[in-house]
């Protein structure tokens, strides 16, 4: 079963890293885990000439450095007042940091807001995205509106919806999720999307019969569901309709006869209702 000792917890400063740190701490405290706060410092770059730019572009980072090591001591210390953390501040491109940090330490979980702002946004919506969750070995939570989470004493993680492929990477999808119903004492609906094409009776029996395979192998209690339609628009509106607090989908392993989840995995993420848990 999964394990949950450090939470990577990257911070630009906005006002969204508050929502965030209040799933972080629900987690945190639940399990008994590190928060670790980092903050990415990326290169400087300049118009000036070579001679004139070294010695400004030594000056002005030390002085950003400086001054991200006084902000990040004192960021969402109120937050996370009572639970353990630690403060870091990385020096570079920030997606590469990140997971270079998350691979070094190694931490259990990154958790991150959306939409963030500065270099940050870029880091969040476009190809850095992308290399956070194509290289980070450890399940990466993101949330549409973290900004917006309810404040910490009333984070709850209430009703679990698992969406899973039936790829090779179904197994550990799965255990992540019945690893966190266990610890919330949660509802789990174990979901798949069959695309809807000719012969797809079939192919729903096949997938429901894979579904209860999989729900055996983990020795799960979860309710079955299986929609017909894009997967990505199917599982987001299960997850509104059955008011899930928390989506698991898989991102580790190519897909199987049964669908492509690894391909939606973005879409999914960006349409969600609630935090997504991408293993």
């Amino acid at each position: 079963m999964p394990d949950l000792s450090k939470i990577l917890l990257p911070v630009d400063f906005s006002q969204r890293a508050h929502g965030a740190a209040r799933y972080a701490r629900c987690l945190a405290e639940r399990c008994g885990a590190e928060i670790i706060l980092v903050h990415a410092l990326p290169p400087l770059h300049t118009d000036f000439g070579p001679d004139v730019a070294g010695s400004m572009l030594v000056d002005v980072y030390r002085t950003r450095a400086e001054q991200a090591v006084r902000e990040l001591d004192q960021f969402l210390a109120a937050e996370l007042a009572g639970v353990p953390t630690r403060r870091v501040v990385l020096h570079g491109d920030p997606a590469a940091e990140i997971v270079r940090f998350a691979h070094a330490e190694p931490v259990d979980l990154i958790a991150m807001p959306t939409h963030g702002y500065g270099p940050f946004r870029r880091f969040i919506l476009g190809s850095n995205t992308a290399k956070v969750l194509h290289d980070a070995d450890c399940p990466v939570w993101t949330g549409v509106h973290l900004d917006q989470a309810p404040d910490a004493a009333h984070v709850a993680i209430q009703t679990i919806l698992c969406a899973v492929d039936l790829g090779t990477h179904s197994d550990k999808t799965l255990a992540w999720a019945v690893w966190l119903q266990r610890r919330f004492q949660a509802r789990l609906i174990l979901m798949h999307a069959v695309a809807g094409h000719p012969g797809t009776a079939g192919i729903q029996e096949a997938a429901r019969e894979e579904l209860q395979r999989l729900k055996r192998a983990a020795g799960a209690e979860a309710d079955l569901l299986l929609e017909t339609g894009e997967p990505s628009k199917a599982i987001c509106n299960a997850a509104a309709q059955a008011g899930a607090n928390v989506l698991v989908i898989g991102r580790g392993s190519a897909a199987g006869d049964f669908g492509r989840l690894r391909t939606n995995a973005y879409a999914i993420i960006r349409q969600s209702p609630c935090p997504v848990v991408s293993v």
